[in-house]
């Protein structure tokens, strides 16, 4: 990471918007190619105007640049993105951190095929609950339901 400090601030609508759905883009490319491009861009609206503004967003900052983001529907963590070239500096754990101080128990679903993200929430102590076979869609890709108590 560079020499710049880490904070994490409140998502603010007007100037984050494009920023973090840029971020979720490129992160979901990266870990979830099992979906597809195409479907990745045809969600990417929902993103902008459904889940960012319906969620408690939270956004991490090197100065004042975000580099990524929590979404939390109450203890529920709809989304966890930081940014490609950022990854593997401690953003991701330090928006979890955030996250569980605000609420104290987390919970998430995430694709058993994103092995990267498997091991980080594994790393961290969640612990698998349950498993289903399809997603939110209808669509074979397996979700694991973890849970993070502090």
């Amino acid at each position: 990471m560079t020499s710049l400090e880490l904070n994490i601030r409140a998502y603010d609508e007007a100037t984050d918007r494009d920023t973090l759905s840029n971020i979720w883009f490129e992160a979901s490319l990266l870990a979830h190619p099992f979906i597809g491009e195409a479907r990745l861009r045809e969600q990417r609206p929902l993103i902008e105007t459904e889940y960012l503004p319906k969620a408690e967003t939270w956004v991490a900052c090197l100065g004042e640049t975000p580099v990524g983001f929590i979404s939390l529907l109450d203890g529920f963590i709809g989304g966890l993105f930081v940014a490609p070239g950022q990854q593997g500096h401690g953003i991701g754990r330090a928006l979890v951190a955030h996250a569980l101080n605000l609420r104290g128990e987390l919970q998430l679903e995430v694709y058993t095929a994103n092995r990267q993200a498997t091991s980080f929430y594994e790393k961290l102590g969640f612990v698998e609950v349950s498993r289903r076979a399809e997603d939110d869609q209808g669509l074979p890709h397996e979700n694991a339901h973890l849970v993070l108590k502090r």
